[in-house]
């Protein structure tokens, strides 16, 4: 997946021996023949350099993997259930596997993100399979989150800004300490198993926060005919705040922020503790999406009939990563207004169809940006791919039956979308001349 091949590829890199393992036969394939299932920038070229040096194996088999290992990194998906709570039966199901092959001392590392006290659960679920095997053999718990960007991951495990290892004991730290021996200048926070685990939901959390807001700020200086750009830039130039995370869209998604601002919250509800900011960011971005399409539907009112034109489908540009996107909401609910999808993604499309096969007789795809505009009604920019960000306007507005274009990650000038003879609408940008 995404962490855990990147993991896997670029510790392999550092000179460490690596086995991935995956229950996914086909996944499992594919590694071997070279070929990578998901798209992340740069990941080709480590990954051609390290199976050609023999340093990374990709298996199904986990007794192989356990046997033969110091270190077993646990990077599986925690999905959200229904109440938002983490569900760990992936997590679990591997500590079960683990326990069962076990054949001397190991440290066991958790890289997926998981709720304060998984870390102890894992302990204790490996200690039973043990018993009920009658093994008896020395092992450890240690958290190891990642902090990785899609789209920016093998950067940001090869140049991070920090590496949290959180263990029962100084010796712990510092053997896996030594996994990264070839960073230079990173510092490291080492502490206990539950602050680590924490850590990591409190910085998703807080970043979604920071989406939230400069979002709700946009839709008051659509009120106020203010720029939301400006006000952003005239925040973040104060280094107590920084301007990252400070850019008005259409509202957050991915694997990370939409899952755990919720796991934190539901984690915190089950201790009696009220996360009444967290709770609130994550309302503010799902009334934002929706906003949306209030946005749209104002303008083609009314919408029932019309066809709608969507460049970009993933939650962000490099990666094909469409869980949490704003697309997943903004799309059905269009649909569900009476209108028509046209659309196109550069990596997307293929995830697309599953994640919104319900919709296909109303969800068309298209072979890139010009043939989505061919029969629409309007543009709506979801995700900023470069290519978005150099259209050929004159054609966009000879394609489209009527001339209104969505920029709803602000990457065009307004008054050079009305040159073009087009009605522009941003997110907390004025219209030209108003």
């Amino acid at each position: 997946g995404y962490v855990g091949l990147v993991i896997g590829v670029c510790l392999a890199d550092f000179g460490n021996q690596i086995i991935n393992v995956d229950i996914d036969e086909g996944k499992i394939k594919k590694l071997n023949n070279g070929i990578i299932p998901i798209y992340e920038p740069g990941l080709g070229d480590v990954f051609q350099r390290v199976t050609r040096q023999g340093h990374i194996r990709f298996t199904t088999d986990m007794e192989l993997a356990v046997t033969e290992s110091e270190f077993l990194v646990i990077a599986v998906g925690t999905p959200p259930r229904e109440d938002g709570s983490a569900d760990l039966q992936h997590v679990l199901a591997v500590s079960k596997e683990i326990g069962r092959y076990m054949n001397g001392e190991k440290i066991i590392v958790t890289k997926s993100t998981v709720p304060v006290g998984s870390g102890r659960l894992i302990k204790h679920t490996v200690r039973e399979m043990l018993k009920k095997q009658r093994k008896d053999y020395s092992f450890v718990v240690a958290s190891n989150p990642v902090f990785l960007r899609q789209g920016n991951a093998v950067f940001d495990f090869t140049h991070p800004e920090r590496i949290v290892i959180g263990a029962e004991n100084p010796e712990v730290h510092k053997r896996i300490q030594q996994i990264y021996e070839p960073l230079n200048d990173v510092p490291f926070i080492l502490t206990n198993l539950e602050t680590a685990e924490l850590i990591k939901y409190a910085a998703n959390a807080f970043l979604a926060t920071k989406i939230s807001f400069i979002n709700e700020i946009s839709r008051l200086c659509e009120k106020l005919d203010a720029d939301v750009r400006q006000v952003a830039k005239g925040m973040g130039l104060d280094g107590r705040i920084a301007p990252a995370f400070l850019q008005a869209g259409c509202g957050y998604g991915g694997s990370c922020f939409p899952k755990d601002s919720k796991a934190l919250a539901s984690l915190a509800e089950a201790r009696g503790v009220e996360l009444s900011l967290v709770k609130a960011t994550i309302a503010a971005n799902e009334a934002h999406k929706l906003h949306m399409v209030d946005k749209i539907t104002e303008r083609l009112s009314p919408l029932k009939g019309k066809t709608v034109g969507i460049l970009g489908l993933t939650f962000k540009p490099e990666t094909n990563d469409l869980r949490g996107a704003p697309s997943i909401t903004i799309i059905p609910e269009l649909i569900a207004r009476g209108a028509r999808i046209r659309s196109f993604d550069p990596e997307g499309i293929k995830e697309a169809t599953w994640r919104l096969g319900e919709y296909k007789d109303h969800l068309e795809y298209c072979r890139d940006e010009y043939e989505v505009m061919a029969e629409s009604h309007a543009l709506v920019i979801l995700t900023e791919w470069d290519r978005f960000r150099r259209l050929d306007l004159k054609r966009v507005k000879d394609l489209l039956l009527t001339p209104y274009f969505f920029d709803f990650r602000n990457i065009y000038e307004p008054a050079q979308i009305q040159a073009a003879g087009l009605i522009y609408t941003g997110v907390g940008v004025p219209n030209p001349g108003s």
